[in-house]
């Protein structure tokens, strides 16, 4: 839609809202606003109890979770306005929609990328039974040698060093590494790229693929990847790096270890090291959130994100930069992977009310974001369960986290998607300037 246009309509649609409920409901249309607000506040405070309760408070809380929105839909459907509220909030999602397509910015045209020279021997690690066979779904070994490249394929019944077998590689001769797996062993790899001052190559073969997403590759089609083999082009982006223990101490358990996506803390990170996990999410989940959530199990931590600190969150996310918070939809992606900072998230939820406030998105009370160059994790206990791209594991205290900016040269395909766009921010005035601006110059007359 022309940008102009989706201006006009979300102004239309935006003031069609509020008409359609005072025209059909006049003043009681305030109080169905409220009745509908109230409703969403008293269903995510009942979602805290859920998840924070057990027992018989548990079970009730689930019936308020669910009773609060049909109550509120009962009480539009016997005073006759449910038609109403329904087409009101059509026309409000319309106007939301219309306005961040007008104020979508197309950016610049993409900046031309020198062609790099093809490897000469290219060494490619491959998990056969990552993202469910996709290794051997999409011929990914046959199409690799094909182009020249030397292929190991792990075998899930002998686990093998991967740092390991990459540095060997290098050592023989190798002058491009690459992995056809998932995100964890996509950072293991990469960090021995990064040491030997080789290019990297993301074979999106994993199951989420996030580092291959953000780098912008075809998730759909990972034989795609090898194209940055004959024709692709090097950029250089930051990678992440975690380490615990205190400084001068160094050990094995505490020594630094990369992650291209994000290590996160708390109450997931707890959850996720359950030896009951991985047969049971739903029921192990259920069943040691309320002491997590609460305090009474678990480490409490105490965050410092350069001059931001944060006391007592129950799940922290520390990302190699920072994820896309405009929207919901976008959450899951990185605009940049250059920027050289970190992303950090946390989220402290002591009551229902705080949980309640979550629904305000960025301004919730429970939620804080910031970026930083280092991150320092500590609690009341030696050690703290973190999840590092994926993978659980066990750090001692205090948790450093920290970026390296440009550190990893990555070769990718010259024709790839590319990271989608998100959408803006909503901002109604900068809409209706816009659209009176488009007016104006239609008009014949000076914008200004």
């Amino acid at each position: 839609m022309d940008r102009r246009w989706a201006a006009r309509l979300a102004l239309a649609a935006g003031t069609a809202a509020p008409l359609v409920l005072l025209v059909s409901a006049g003043l009681r249309s305030v109080a169905l606003v409220g009745v509908g607000v109230a409703g969403l506040a008293v269903t995510a405070a009942a979602l805290w109890w859920v998840l924070a309760r057990t027992g018989p408070a548990r079970a009730l809380a689930l019936v308020l979770a669910t009773g609060a929105p049909v109550a509120v839909l009962v009480f539009y459907a016997v005073a006759g306005v449910l038609w109403v509220v329904l087409v009101s909030l059509a026309l409000w999602v319309l106007a939301v929609s219309a306005g961040r397509t007008a104020l979508a910015d197309p950016g610049p045209p993409p900046t031309p990328e020198p062609r790099a020279a093809p490897p000469r021997r290219p060494f490619l690690i491959m998990n056969p039974r990552s993202g469910g066979g996709k290794v051997e779904r999409f011929r990914l070994v046959d199409k690799a040698r094909a182009l020249g490249a030397e292929v190991v394929v792990l075998d899930p019944a002998h686990p093998q060093d991967v740092a390991e077998l990459a540095r060997r590689a290098v050592d023989d001769g190798a002058d491009l590494l690459g992995v056809a797996g998932g995100d964890g062993t996509q950072a293991l790899v990469a960090g021995v790229a990064m040491e030997l001052d080789v290019p990297f190559v993301v074979i999106c073969a994993g199951t989420r693929n996030h580092f291959a997403m953000d780098l912008g590759l075809d998730r759909e089609d990972p034989s795609a990847c090898l194209q940055a083999l004959t024709d692709g082009v090097e950029i250089r982006v930051d990678l992440g790096f975690i380490g615990g223990g205190d400084a001068g101490e160094p050990s094995e358990a505490g020594r630094e270890r990369v992650f291209v996506n994000n290590a996160s803390f708390g109450a997931y990170a707890t959850v996720v090291r359950s030896p009951a996990y991985r047969d049971d999410k739903a029921r192990t989940t259920l069943q040691l959130l309320p002491d997590l959530l609460t305090h009474h199990s678990g480490p409490r931590l105490k965050v410092r994100a350069d001059s931001v600190a944060v006391d007592g969150p129950q799940a922290v996310l520390v990302s190699n930069n920072p994820y896309r918070m405009g929207d919901p939809a976008g959450l899951g992606y990185r605009d940049r992977l250059d920027s050289g900072v970190l992303g950090v998230l946390g989220v402290k939820v002591d009551n229902a009310v705080q949980a309640a406030s979550l629904l305000r998105g960025r301004r919730a009370l429970g939620l804080t974001s910031a970026t930083a160059r280092q991150v320092v994790i500590d609690a009341d206990a030696p050690f703290v369960p973190a999840g590092v791209d994926g993978e659980a594991l066990t750090v001692p205290v205090p948790v450093r986290c920290r970026i390296e900016p440009g550190a990893l040269r990555v070769r990718l395909p010259r024709h790839r998607p590319g990271v989608p766009r998100g959408a803006p921010p909503m901002n109604w005035r900068r809409v209706r300037g816009q659209a009176l601006t488009v007016g104006r110059a239609a008009a014949g007359r000076d914008p200004r």
